[in-house]
């Protein structure tokens, strides 16, 4: 299990211009939703953004706290 904040606080790691929404989809706090804004997607295709959304979260999925893990991504517009 992994509460909204720290979540957030592992992304911000990799983003940290990030904003980032999260929604547990079950209740049980381990199978989320989450959508992560950043400016750092810039060029990137969506597949390189999903990835670089999977490895800021990569030691919570090693040690399951995140057993499963929807991701949207969109470009932080100034």
């Amino acid at each position: 299990m992994i509460d909204d904040r720290s979540m957030t606080e592992l992304i911000r790691r990799t983003f940290p211009d990030a904003e980032v929404e999260i929604w547990d989809r079950t209740g049980t706090m381990d199978h989320f939703d989450v959508l992560v804004r950043s400016k750092l997607f810039a060029g990137k295709s969506p597949l390189d953004r999903h990835r670089m959304v999977e490895r800021a979260l990569a030691e919570a999925r090693a040690d399951g706290r995140i057993h499963a893990l929807a991701i949207r991504t969109e470009l932080l517009e100034t």
